[in-house]
């Protein structure tokens, strides 16, 4: 069977030239040349047109792929807190950490993720939202 689209599989035609069956090589006649030149332009056509169908599924993203990029963004803040946990607590300069933690909390987020997914990603926004907020009041004087 032939793949021809996105139609799925087309049958392959059974009729065969017999120079071709008894395993010989045989020129098209004349008279055949004028069905092949058609043959070639429908099949230029609709290579052209799986081609555009390709390009449209790769333009489709599946949703496992959307929920993995959201517990990927999940998991990225989460060490960014951790970065910045490390750094407060060890007495270090933390502004390196913030500044990776805002860009991290910056980055656009998938809001058709699943209920309890989105639940636990908004909880783990509020908290680097809350961090930066603390380290915000420090840096501001009273």
């Amino acid at each position: 069977m032939k793949v021809t689209g996105p139609l799925g599989a087309a049958p392959t035609p059974n009729t065969r030239p017999a120079a071709r069956a008894a395993g010989g090589f045989a020129l098209p006649s004349a008279g055949s040349a004028a069905p092949a030149a058609q043959a070639g332009a429908a099949s230029s056509a609709s290579g052209v047109t799986g081609a555009a169908a390709l390009m449209a599924l790769q333009g489709v993203e599946d949703p496992t792929e959307r929920r993995r990029r959201a517990i990927r963004r999940g998991s990225g803040l989460l060490d960014r807190l951790d970065e910045l946990k490390l750094a407060l607590l060890g007495d270090r300069d933390a502004a390196a950490a913030l500044g990776r933690l805002a860009r991290d909390l910056a980055q656009a987020r998938d809001e058709d993720a699943e209920p309890d997914l989105k639940a636990v990603l908004d909880q783990i926004d509020l908290r680097a939202s809350v961090e930066l907020a603390k380290a915000e009041i420090r840096r501001t004087p009273v």
